[in-house]
């Protein structure tokens, strides 16, 4: 089941950009003109002056992309915490080190203005010559790639992790569905042919027009109830069909169906949603023993919402040491569809009084333009 929420957060690659920006591109650009302007001061009109250096600040700042991109998460998926910390300092010690060098060494040819040569220059001779020993260039800007990089690092696991949450809860949603539609088919199925064995002792005329509706509702049930979702209309004729099918079974009841806005273009809803609810109705209806009884359902649809109502007259109460009946999987299907299709955003009564049944039901609607 597709849900936007799902989706790849591109959050992680703004605040990766982010970093890159306002921390390489402003505060480490501002710590080196600091260091040139001791060498060579720029004059106070420049807003920007040597703005070669913000280049030389993304050079400069390379040897942490390995360390957040793949070193971080992989370790950090593994939760080899201690490990990590192992590695981390090493390799930013040093690294940060090799990757001033190297980079002083390139721009050095290329300082542009010339006075950047200067800056260029001191930092090779510092470099080559605090290679090998402890102390490092700009200890604190080492520090300070470690804690904004990590911060980067951090924040990609754990919505990678959130998205995997997701994937999981999706897929097992869905599971969920198939399984709940593979138990309503033959549910459905086997309440009709109950149906059509009535008719056929009795003889009935009616039986072949039963026969062509059971072929239809079928076809609906095994392959338009495999999608998602399916149009609106399409659900409304399978109902429509389904009442006229009970008509014929109980010719002396008042069995009515309406529906109101059904011809509103592109709205759509999860395929036989609305069923358990019509066979409950039918299964516990008091019109099995009595001509003077009714099962009226309503269906309004507007651009947003759908609203169900069907009503039945309910049958005498059992006595006590009556046996109990099986089945009462209509229900808990509609309720655990509704609860992986409208979480928290559906309502649905259940009520019986004065000899009364009432379901009422109201969801959002889909449309194909608007998921």
């Amino acid at each position: 089941m597709q849900n936007p929420s799902a989706r790849p957060s591109r959050f992680p690659l703004v605040f990766e950009l982010l970093i890159w920006a306002l921390y390489v591109g402003l505060y480490k650009y501002a710590f080196y003109l600091g260091e040139a302007a001791r060498l060579h001061r720029p004059a106070r009109t420049d807003l920007f002056p040597y703005p070669q250096l913000i280049l030389f600040a993304v050079v400069a700042s390379v040897y942490v992309l390995p360390y957040y991109r793949w070193m971080l998460p992989a370790l950090l998926r593994r939760r080899r915490y201690g490990l990590l910390v192992l590695v981390s300092l090493p390799y930013l010690w040093w690294g940060a080190k090799l990757n001033i060098l190297l980079t002083a060494l390139l721009f050095a040819p290329l300082a542009a203005p010339p006075v950047l040569t200067d800056f260029y220059q001191q930092y090779v001779q510092l470099g080559l010559g605090q290679l090998f020993y402890r102390s490092t260039l700009n200890a604190g800007l080492a520090f300070t790639d470690l804690l904004a990089f990590s911060c980067v690092g951090f924040v990609r696991v754990s919505f990678e992790q959130e998205a995997r949450r997701r994937q999981i809860e999706q897929d097992h949603a869905a599971l969920q569905l198939e399984q709940l539609k593979a138990q309503l088919q033959p549910h459905f199925l086997l309440n009709t042919l109950n149906g059509i064995y009535g008719l056929s002792l009795a003889g009935s005329p009616d039986t072949p027009r039963f026969i062509l509706l059971l072929s239809e509702l079928m076809r609906y049930v095994l392959y338009d109830s495999g999608k998602l979702y399916v149009a609106l209309r399409e659900e409304v004729a399978f109902l429509e069909s389904y009442f006229e099918l009970e008509q014929r079974r109980y010719p002396g009841a008042s069995i009515r169906f309406v529906s109101n806005g059904t011809e509103l273009a592109g709205l759509q809803v999860p395929p036989l949603l609305l069923l358990p609810l019509v066979e409950n109705s039918f299964k516990h209806g008091r019109h099995h023993f009595s001509d003077d009884t009714q099962v009226t359902a309503t269906l309004t649809a507007t651009p947003e919402n759908l609203h169900f109502v069907i009503e039945n007259d309910m049958l005498p109460a059992p006595p006590p040491n009556a046996p109990r009946r099986s089945g009462g999987i209509g229900l808990q299907n509609i309720r655990h569809r509704l609860a992986l299709y409208y979480p928290n955003t559906h309502t649905l009564h259940l009520a019986d009084q004065a000899g009364r049944y009432r379901a009422e039901l109201t969801v959002p609607l889909r449309s194909k333009d608007r998921p």
